[in-house]
């Protein structure tokens, strides 16, 4: 009686650390499907990498030397980007 038991309670152990291991297989497939977007984007992002910090480097240049016209540029860059994203939004519809 106590092998068959034990045999059972084998079994069940067995039974639950494989499911166990589905429940973490489809975690971490929901978990890259999450991020891909993000990924994708900070791949894109990378390949800009030198161009990005050249105009970086030459906002904070003419930052230093005149202040005012760094942060009108800034809102318009700002004003623009958020002109873009609406205008993404309404052709996506």
């Amino acid at each position: 009686m106590k092998r068959d038991e034990r045999a059972a309670r084998k079994a069940a152990l067995e039974a639950r650390i494989e499911q166990q291991r589905i429940d973490l297989l489809v975690a971490a497939e929901r978990w890259r499907s999450a991020g891909q977007g993000v990924d994708t984007r900070w791949r894109e992002l990378m390949r800009w990498r030198a161009a990005l910090y050249g105009v970086g480097g030459l906002l904070v240049w003419r930052g230093a030397k005149r202040p005012r016209s760094l942060l009108r540029i800034v809102r318009r860059v700002a004003a623009g980007a958020l002109l873009l994203r609406r205008a993404q939004r309404l052709l996506k519809k």
